[in-house]
């Protein structure tokens, strides 16, 4: 076997266990990022004018209530604390 043909494979086995070692690492870094990540719900009637997340009678879409505390916009919080909320519902009214 040559110099060349032994750097050539020398080389090959680097980089393999380079691309193994990024792609083991982009795994286990989605699945912390999802563990993190807590469930959310759509509260209904405690957004601000303007700060809804998303479309309700009215209005298409994010950020166009026009009004504080409409019941039929919501905001997305994490699970169990629109329960918490003066005035929050998990259901549209």
């Amino acid at each position: 076997m040559s110099a060349t043909s032994l750097k050539t494979i020398t080389l090959s086995a680097m980089f393999g266990a380079a691309a193994m070692a990024v792609a083991s690492t982009a795994a286990f870094a989605a699945d912390t990022k999802a563990m993190d990540k807590p469930a959310m719900e759509h509260c209904y009637g405690v957004a601000k004018a303007g700060k809804n997340d998303c479309a309700a009678a009215g209005h298409a879409c994010a950020g166009q209530s026009k009004m504080d505390m409409d019941k039929a916009s919501w905001v997305a919080v994490p699970a169990g604390v629109c329960a918490k909320l003066a005035g929050g519902s998990l259901t549209k009214m």
